[in-house]
């Protein structure tokens, strides 16, 4: 591979704006006149504290500490390398790059495996497609897909396709391909027999590429496609992937890539729960629909969706299994997230699929217009659900149940129109529900001050902006604030003769005097890659870029920050020899001793003169 040139590294980030590429991750919103902010992708929160300063091209979590440039925020969230990133840069922003500089194949051994794992993924796709719609195998499968309502321009985009019952047939391509024999079972493609030998995964199946984020295919669901001549009843209904590096079902959501750029768009996604109803939605016209992985909604899945959308509806099949699915991914959703949340429930008791199917697109369309009920809605009917309304100990408990569920709702306008048909429907009085919805509230407050006693897992990498500082590392902090704002500034740091106290900050400190000797001037997002061996640098970098202090410092404050730093720098030393001192005194080792006393009196007298 050819090494990209600085020249290509600068033009690709000059031509950037961060806030653009990264709000193609993140829902950003603006902050004041020159940032904008939103919900850290690194790490869950329910607060945005992730903030993206425009003018100087980098981003900074106030929460986590994460922070860097366009291509750090790239090779974090996409797991790749620096070179890699530069690719996916100039990609996302349309830049050309010589086609020399884009095979990242070799970059490192990890990204190597990677890679390799991906091109068998999309091989795989790729000769599951053609079987599908190239071979008489494939006809009777593709027949049955055009009878459910997917045409071929929905079957070529979504690259569905069929693997034939032959249980080597996926070995035997891979192996005319050339591909790594030792890397097959790593795909989870296929399953080892009791001799030894590597037999496919998928056979008698259609078959659904699982991408990822960026559209890369790293899994499939198969499902099994029944004939005359193989109706095995024991085959599962659909059939995934296994875990593997690629593939987390944790992480993943099906149709997640394409339908990003129309969920930032509207600011809206339709959560479903199988593909076919994805499918569905997409060919009727709403391609900001997305599925989990037939399990149960997420962290990492629901921190994903709302980094992105400001409006989740909820758009599960209309039978009683689905409503029940419904009630408990309202509870992760409010539990885990602030999104707005609505929900559509598909008369019937049909899936999207088949209201699709019954009614058409059209019809289709205009119930995920006009079809959204609100969370407590949806609660009322569910809540009736095998329930004798005629009983009066029912009739009590469902009232509890849904002022319970009223205090998960914000709108006071919301509360008070629920309070009125509960008032009317059982004909209690709304002094008595807003009493008990008072005491409900307080109970909650209670529960919230009440810490739990838990195990708390190691912190991997705090958040340096959320460990409490010492002035000494504050002044330093905000030194090199100036420094990097000032360039004027460096020259008289240099003659003052001051050393950092602490190692971190010396360290940053000589690389960005390196810096500034090999550029001339300094740019903050190209500094940042002039450290992008070194994440934690970055961090810091970006911690200090953030500090809220006025721009431009006085020549007073210059001054008292080079007399906290020398003056803290002179006492660690004086503890330094003191210790030494010591040692000396306890090996009888007067000569040194003496030496020592006479560098710690003159190291006092300095350190007076400081102050």
């Amino acid at each position: 591979m050819a090494r990209i040139p600085q020249q290509v590294i600068d033009d690709v980030r000059e031509k950037t704006n961060v806030v653009d590429v990264i709000g193609q991750y993140v829902q950003l919103k603006k902050s004041g006149s020159k940032n904008y902010s939103g919900l850290c992708p690194f790490h869950n929160e329910k607060t945005p504290s992730f903030s993206v300063a425009e003018d100087k091209q980098f981003y900074y979590c106030f929460g986590c500490g994460r922070g860097g440039n366009v291509f750090s925020f790239i090779q974090e969230i996409e797991g790749l390398s620096f070179v890699e990133s530069v690719i996916k840069v100039a990609e996302l922003e349309g830049i050309e790059v010589a086609e020399k500089y884009q095979d990242v194949s070799g970059e490192n051994e990890v990204n190597s495996k990677q890679q390799q794992l991906i091109q068998m993924h999309e091989k795989a796709a790729e000769v599951y497609h053609h079987m599908l719609v190239n071979t008489a195998a494939g006809e009777a499968a593709l027949d049955y897909l055009h009878k459910r309502g997917l045409d071929d321009q929905l079957i070529e985009e979504f690259n569905i396709g069929f693997a034939p019952n032959q249980r080597d047939f996926l070995s035997r391509v891979f192996q005319n391909e050339s591909l790594n024999t030792e890397a097959f079972p790593e795909t989870g493609l296929f399953v080892e027999r009791e001799n030894g030998d590597l037999a496919d995964r998928f056979y008698q199946r259609i078959m659904f590429p699982i991408r990822n984020y960026q559209g890369k295919t790293v899994g499939f669901s198969g499902r099994f496609f029944a004939t005359e001549d193989f109706a095995d009843k024991e085959q599962p209904k659909y059939l995934n992937s296994p875990e593997t590096t690629l593939f987390n079902k944790r992480e993943i959501l099906f149709n997640f890539d394409k339908a990003r750029s129309s969920i930032r768009k509207n600011g809206t996604v339709y959560l479903f729960e199988g593909f076919m109803d994805v499918l569905a939605a997409y060919r009727s016209g709403a391609t900001n629909g997305i599925a989990s992985m037939g399990t149960s909604l997420t962290n990492e899945q629901i921190a994903a969706v709302t980094r992105l959308a400001q409006e989740l509806v909820l758009c599960y099949d209309g039978d009683e299994a689905g409503v029940a699915a419904t009630d408990r991914a309202i509870g992760h959703l409010q539990e885990s997230s602030h999104i707005d949340l609505s929900v559509i429930s598909v008369p019937e008791k049909l899936d999207p699929d088949e209201y699709v199917k019954k009614y058409g697109q059209e019809a289709f369309m205009k119930l995920l217009e006009h079809g959204k009920e609100t969370v407590f809605s949806f609660k009322m009917r569910y809540r009736r659900m095998n329930k004798n309304m005629s009983n009066e100990k029912e009739q009590v408990d469902y009232v509890q149940e849904l002022l319970h569920d009223l205090l998960n709702v914000d709108s006071l306008i919301e509360q008070d129109r629920y309070l009125t048909q509960l008032s009317t429907e059982f004909q209690i009085s709304r002094e008595t529900l807003q009493q008990q919805l008072r005491d409900l509230r307080q109970q909650q407050r209670s529960k919230k001050q009440t810490p739990k006693q838990v195990d708390v897992p190691p912190v991997q990498e705090a958040s340096q902006s959320s460990q409490k500082k010492t002035q000494v590392q504050k002044a330093e902090e905000l030194l090199l604030y100036r420094l990097f704002n000032d360039e004027t500034l460096n020259q008289r740091f240099k003659q003052a003769q001051v050393t950092f106290v602490h190692e971190i900050y010396q360290e940053l400190y000589m690389l960005f005097d390196a810096y500034i000797e090999s550029e001339g001037e300094f740019v903050l997002a190209k500094f940042l890659d002039f450290l992008k061996d070194d994440k934690r640098l970055r961090n810091i970098v970006s911690t200090i870029a953030s500090l809220d202090v006025p721009e431009e410092g006085s020549q007073q404050e210059f001054e008292d920050l080079l007399t906290v730093i020398q003056s803290s720098s002179l006492v660690e030393e004086i503890k330094d020899k003191r210790i030494r001192q010591q040692e000396a005194s306890q090996k009888g080792n007067q000569q040194l001793e003496l030496d020592l006393a006479v560098e710690i009196i003159n190291l006092t007298k300095k350190l007076k003169q400081a102050k």
